[in-house]
């Protein structure tokens, strides 16, 4: 099943073409930018203020997590522009994020730089997998990433992050509307050289009837979900120049669902998840004047059972995908006086047996990554380039590449321009098929492969920071399935491609004591083959949000509006397109410092108890009721 391939002399020239542009760009040195605002390090590998990365980007804080006071990852990325989701139930259900139209499935989920493990077929990650209270920070990037990162950046990259400097410790418990209830805690504390964290927490919901229509008698029971967390880790500073850390983690999620119709055999009668989840990172650092290194190593393990409540966790519709996950980064970061330059190695290995009660299907997949990025400033004009190649172990090389520019062409005022590509590999149950399912193989099956062009225009206009971002995004080698009613056996195959386009602006202003943040978006992706708009991505978007602080008391108020989707794809089993409402929603959440130690917060979701449905069926939570304590020691 695997292809040996050696690297081609076009990949050759690519990536030299790549180092010189970049060596010759620095060697003209310029000043610094001097900026001192927000460091981020998800753009291109390497630390920089975000106001310099020429990507659409956002930086979420613990803070804002804090006061806007969201139960899940999937609330924190809805408030962000350019994110649309499909939502399978509530907290802790399944869900679908769209970023800039793009499929689910070509966004980059990263936990502490590290991908996400995709564990199943359909080659997507539940963001709400994540417990929202190990989360410290995040890190949102628009646009394609592939060239710096590999394969699934291809409308963009987060990157969730579960480590914070903050010394002290804290304590927080929840209640909330349909049996919600939150505990968790932390410590973080410093021996000389040595920062050693402590953190858990357990979540529960009991939810609600997520699909009342259902004609299975079984799906007439309220679907909960349910959560325990842990993180622990230690820092240690070796000398001036060299670091070290070692980290844990682990989850376990309990979800209900439902099976949406009467199975016609047992083995497909499935209403219940337990996924759990371990990781450990380890790594060392080394920091000398304007030279730094990273190697980091890390293991993912995933047990991800589905079963019915009916037969029991080992009873006849048990499925089991059990996966390993094993990475190593080494990156690089050479700063010059007006620019930086980053490269870097990645291995990783997955390591997948899917099984039911009767069969399992056992896979395997190394991919080896080379990457180069870099950016410089020269004099109004910063550059941007990037480029990448990937050897997977089924379909050989591949390579991506991305560039930019930036043009400040009056004090305070900045226009961009840029062009990337980017990629997706199959999973492997879409690769190497599936027993389990009757899926055949596929050798010819290729990735899916984006071209994207960009043009942004962003200023300071008085108070008001804005952004303008015109994009148009081609993705080709789509992966469909197909089902030969002769045979009874299914393969996954490359068949068409869509077409993105899209408006996107962003305004942030502070008048008095409000803070106000505007989104406003119009995307058109269509089916190249068809022309029809592709299911579940509102055209429209509109979000506001109100922040201020008055006698102590902090407010947040959130306003989204989501225009009229279709559910579904026409084929062979529908001949048109159904289509869901548009609909807007208000968040209220308050919080008031009792005393230097204890901070009381509430939040009122979907104040104006609206109905609607982001995917057919799938009925949402309705008006929700939540209170916070929080102490700090």
């Amino acid at each position: 099943m695997t292809t040996k391939n050696t690297i081609t002399i076009k990949q050759y020239t690519l990536l030299t073409a790549l180092s010189v542009t970049a060596f010759s760009g620095w060697a003209q040195g310029n000043t610094a930018t001097g900026n001192k605002d927000e460091m981020v390090v998800t753009a291109s590998r390497f630390k920089q203020p975000v106001s310099t990365v020429l990507a659409p980007a956002d930086v979420v804080t613990r803070d804002d997590i804090d006061r806007w006071q969201v139960k899940s990852l999937n609330e924190v990325m809805r408030r962000l522009p350019g994110v649309d989701i499909a939502q399978f139930g509530g907290v802790g259900q399944g869900s679908s994020m769209y970023i800039r139209g793009t499929e689910a499935r070509h966004v980059l989920i990263l936990v502490d730089g590290i991908p996400l493990a995709r564990t199943g077929i359909v080659n997507s990650v539940n963001l709400d997998q994540i417990p929202i209270s190990l989360v410290q920070r995040v890190e949102y990037i628009r646009g394609p990433r592939s060239a710096v990162y590999g394969s699934g950046a291809i409308g963009g990259v987060i990157n969730v992050i579960t480590q914070t400097d903050q010394e002290g410790a804290q304590i927080n418990a929840g209640i909330g509307s349909k049996g919600y209830q939150q505990y968790d805690g932390s410590v973080r504390q410093r021996f000389g050289d040595t920062l050693a964290t402590l953190a858990g927490g357990y979540q529960t919901s009991n939810g609600y009837n997520i699909k009342p229509d259902s004609p299975n008698p079984i799906d007439n029971d309220r679907d909960g979900f349910r959560n325990k967390n842990f993180w622990a880790g230690l820092e240690h500073q070796f000398s001036q120049e060299i670091s070290g850390f070692v980290r844990g983690y682990g989850y376990t999620n309990s979800t209900d669902y439902d099976v949406g119709s009467i199975p016609y055999l047992p083995e497909y009668s499935g209403d219940k998840e337990r996924l759990y989840n371990h990781t450990y990172d380890a790594g060392l650092r080394y920091a000398s004047g304007a030279y730094s290194s990273q190697l980091i190593g890390s293991y993912q393990k995933y047990k991800d059972y589905n079963f019915s409540s009916q037969y029991g966790r080992y009873g006849v519709a048990t499925t089991l995908d059990n996966m390993d996950q094993r990475n190593v980064q080494w990156g690089n970061t050479y700063s010059f006086e007006s620019g930086t330059l980053s490269a870097g190695l990645d291995w990783q290995q997955q390591r997948l047996t899917s099984s039911s009660q009767t069969i399992a299907d056992t896979y395997k997949r190394d991919n080896t990554g080379l990457y180069l990025s870099g950016q410089q400033k020269i004099g109004n004009v910063t550059l941007e380039a990037a480029g990448r190649g990937d050897k997977d172990e089924q379909f050989g090389w591949h390579e991506t590449w991305q560039t930019a520019a930036g043009w400040e062409f009056v004090p305070d005022y900045r226009v961009t321009v840029s062009y990337g590509t980017g990629f997706l590999a199959p999973s492997l149950g879409q690769q190497y098929g599936s027993q389990r399912f009757d899926i055949i193989s596929n050798s010819d099956l290729k990735p899916e492969e984006s071209r994207q062009w960009e043009a942004g225009l962003e200023g300071v206009t008085g108070p008001l920071d804005w952004r303008l971002s015109a994009y148009h995004n081609k993705i080709e080698n789509l992966i469909d399935y197909s089902f030969d009613n002769s045979t009874f056996k299914g393969h996954y195959y490359n068949v068409n491609s869509a077409t993105i386009k899209g408006v996107e602006w962003t305004g942030n202003l502070t008048t008095g004591i409000f803070t106000h943040g505007v989104t406003l978006q119009y995307i058109d992706p269509r089916n190249d083959m068809n022309n029809e708009v592709l299911a579940r991505r509102s055209k429209q978007q509109a979000k506001y949000q109100l922040d201020w602080t008055m006698f102590n008391l902090d407010m947040d108020v959130s306003y989204q509006y989501y225009g009229k989707r279709y559910d579904n794809s026409t084929s062979a089993y529908s001949s048109t397109q159904r289509e869901l409402s548009s609909y807007s929603t208000v968040d209220v959440s308050a919080g008031y410092p009792v005393t230097s130690h204890l901070t009381v917060r509430g939040r009122i979701a979907n104040l104006f108890d609206k109905e609607y449905e982001t995917a057919y069926g799938y009925k949402t939570a309705g008006r929700e009721y939540y209170l916070t304590g929080s102490y700090n020691f």
